[in-house]
């Protein structure tokens, strides 16, 4: 999306909001107009992202990726999806970063230098499947609220830091510990400093995994700003909001971390399944943990067109929470039989596997290709929608692309 388009599309509104003031004449800007204190908002040069990706909010900026932007092994940070629940924060100087240990649980409260973090524990690298906990929303009928998710909200970087569980065995945690809770320093919607965008946690078992980490590194480099520069949380095969960008301080707990994002019917769902429209009490919600099975075809992008004397090679990716995937099957004959594809192995345990197939068609028209991906517990990849619920989480249906042969 050009940047004239995406300020066609933006309320007049939005753009006081991003302004920070009311738009005197604001009805009198010429059509397509972006305002020269935005110049600099185009979000395609502010994160340096591929132009084929998809801006679905931009206060705060939430970005997602097509398909087959994702066809790397590693995604690179021009092609990551971008999810933000408040402003971005500015004005960061590593060299002052600090993150604060403290709780409840916690023997004695701590704060480490970035510096001393890197300097004083030992540094891990892992490949981590992050995906938002609304990624696919945008199917769900009815509609749920919230940004209209594709399919395009998931990664899988190369994360380099420290383990959570090496920080917190320094500083001590006590044998009442619960959960953890992140805290950082992006600013809420509102500009009021005392409330925070998000604040979400995991479980101390969660916390304490060789994976999650405090990490600095992404794909070799500084993680970019938009990622959480400099430092944030790295908790992968739980909904993407588990991971805090740019944190400051984490609260060991003696109970269910209660922050913002942690509530009501945020990042929740129903503990038995509802019918599709139907209001859930609060106290009938359970928290998201672990994220369901599913894959993602890469490539060809959908609406390619072949030869039918030509095969067609087919890859993309799998994932499966904190489980792995067992096998790969597609089809062409819209989910009446199912073929196996090649299936990768983990590079390491949460980061996503690699698939491919070569495919034959036996005429010429339109097929449609289903990919479905089965768990190491035997959960597969519903080819129609999954269960509704009030919020539009972990929409986890087949995915499927287009394809004429001519």
């Amino acid at each position: 999306m050009k940047r004239r388009a995406f300020v066609k599309k933006t309320a007049l509104s939005s753009l006081a909001g991003l302004v920070g003031a009311p738009i005197v004449f604001g009805r009198k800007m010429p059509t397509n107009y972006f305002p020269v204190v935005l110049q600099d908002a185009d979000p395609y040069q502010l994160f340096r992202l591929d132009q084929e990706m998809v801006v679905l909010n931009n206060r705060p900026w939430n970005i997602e990726a097509k398909a087959h932007l994702l066809n790397e092994d590693i995604t690179s940070a021009e092609n990551m999806f971008i999810r933000n629940n408040g402003i971005i924060p500015k004005d960061i100087d590593a060299s002052t970063w600090s993150l604060t240990i403290d709780g409840e649980s916690v023997k004695r409260e701590k704060t480490f230098t970035l510096e001393e973090l890197k300097k004083r524990f030992k540094h891990y690298t892992y490949q981590i499947t992050l995906e938002c906990g609304g990624n696919g929303r945008s199917e769900f009928d009815p509609p749920a609220k919230g940004n209209q998710w594709t399919v395009g909200a998931v990664s899988c970087a190369q994360w380099t830091g420290v383990r959570l569980r090496d920080v917190l065995e320094d500083v001590g945690i006590e044998n009442d510990a619960v959960y953890i809770g992140y805290h950082a320093t992006d600013t809420h919607l509102s500009g009021d400093p005392n409330k925070e965008p998000i604040s979400r946690g995991v479980p101390i078992e969660k916390a304490l995994q060789d994976e999650t980490l405090l990490a600095f590194q992404m794909n070799g480099t500084d993680i970019p700003l938009v990622h959480g520069n400099p430092l944030r949380l790295i908790a992968g095969g739980w909904p993407a909001s588990a991971s805090g960008k740019w944190i400051n301080r984490i609260s060991v707990r003696d109970r269910v971390h209660d922050g913002a994002k942690m509530m009501g019917s945020s990042y929740r769902v129903p503990c038995k399944p509802v019918g599709p429209g139907e209001k859930v009490k609060d106290e009938d919600m359970c928290i998201i943990e672990s994220m369901p099975v599913k894959s993602l075809i890469t490539y060809p992008k959908s609406g390619a067109i072949i030869g039918l004397e030509d095969k067609l090679n087919i890859r993309g990716h799998a994932w499966a929470g904190e489980l792995e995937v067992s096998k790969l099957e597609y089809s062409i004959d819209f989910g009446s039989t199912w073929q196996r594809a090649n299936l990768d192995q983990p590079v390491n345990r949460l980061a996503w596997q690699h698939f491919s197939a070569s495919i034959e068609f036996p005429q010429r028209g339109y097929f449609e290709i289903w990919a479905k991906a089965t768990d190491t517990e035997g959960n597969n990849q519903p080819m129609v929608l999954p269960g509704w619920n009030p919020k539009g989480y972990l929409n986890n249906a087949c995915h499927r692309i287009a394809i004429k042969v001519e």
